[in-house]
């Protein structure tokens, strides 16, 4: 929502270039402990926490708001849903993980609330969608976290603000280049409200808290079955949206919540 919103507003490589500047910095204090414990782990696989800084920091966070300036928010919608199964086919793909008819049911009857939801119950909608650049960006955007995703069972066993520091420190040094090339080229930062709350936002929720969040959940269950979460998305949207903004509450709300809930359940069982 929040993507959509900025867009045209916010340098997207500079929003993401902070977006993991500023939470390493404010973490760095309380995570320096826990840096010089790590560091001979950190040390000796730099080259993995540099791969997952790269592909599930600088990538999947600017494309994702790059996309988000040339598609609509329906789009997005729709495509952010193919992430479960793309994370599925790639763990197949690299490591040979199985997946079982259960969590297919779970995966398609979570999809099916997505749709729910974003359509409204009319399908038609689906047949009005256009698809451009934008949609392709997000399409490999989902594979850039698909494979973050995956290869998340390859990082050292080191704490978790370790973790966060070293890998937004990463994903700054490979975004800063394209955020002063998109600064140099005509694009800066408009000193807004908007421009601040956005900073602020995706310099907390998104990047500390939901990361260290999906890191912990994928510990504990494996991607594979974290991957059918991600359905939840639209369904939070939707109740932000009633709760903040008044919007009414459908019945294909409802349903759509429902479908997803019960594909999660399905999909999460061991």
């Amino acid at each position: 929502m929040l993507g959509r919103a900025i867009a045209g507003h916010v340098p997207p490589l500079g929003l993401s270039t902070l977006r993991w500047l500023l939470p390493s910095l404010m973490l760095l204090p309380f995570a320096w402990p826990h840096l010089r414990r790590d560091w001979p782990q950190i040390a000796a696989h730099w080259r993995i926490l540099l791969f997952l800084s790269v592909v599930g920091g600088a990538l999947f966070g600017a494309l994702q708001y790059v996309g988000l300036q040339y598609t609509t928010a329906l789009n997005v919608s729709v495509l952010n849903s193919l992430a479960p199964v793309f994370i599925v086919g790639m763990a197949a793909l690299v490591f040979g993980d199985r997946i079982r008819p259960i969590q297919g049911f779970g995966i398609a009857t979570s999809f099916a609330g997505v749709l729910v939801i974003v359509t409204r119950l009319d399908l038609s909608a689906l047949a009005t969608l256009r698809f451009n650049v934008g949609d392709l960006i997000i399409v490999f955007n989902m594979l850039c976290w698909a494979v973050y995703s995956v290869f998340l069972r390859r990082r050292p066993k080191i704490h978790w603000l370790s973790f966060l520091v070293v890998f937004g420190a990463g994903s700054t040094v490979v975004l800063l280049p394209f955020a002063v090339w998109e600064q140099a080229g005509g694009y800066p930062f408009q000193p807004t409200l908007l421009t601040a709350g956005a900073i602020f936002y995706v310099a907390t929720l998104p990047s500390v808290v939901a990361f260290a969040a999906w890191s912990r959940g994928s510990d504990l269950i494996g991607s594979n079955r974290a991957g059918p979460f991600l359905h939840l998305v639209p369904l939070y949207s939707a109740v932000l949206a009633w709760l903040v903004l008044g919007e009414r509450l459908m019945a294909y709300h409802v349903l759509g919540f429902a479908l997803i809930l019960a594909g999660v359940w399905f999909a999460a069982r061991k």
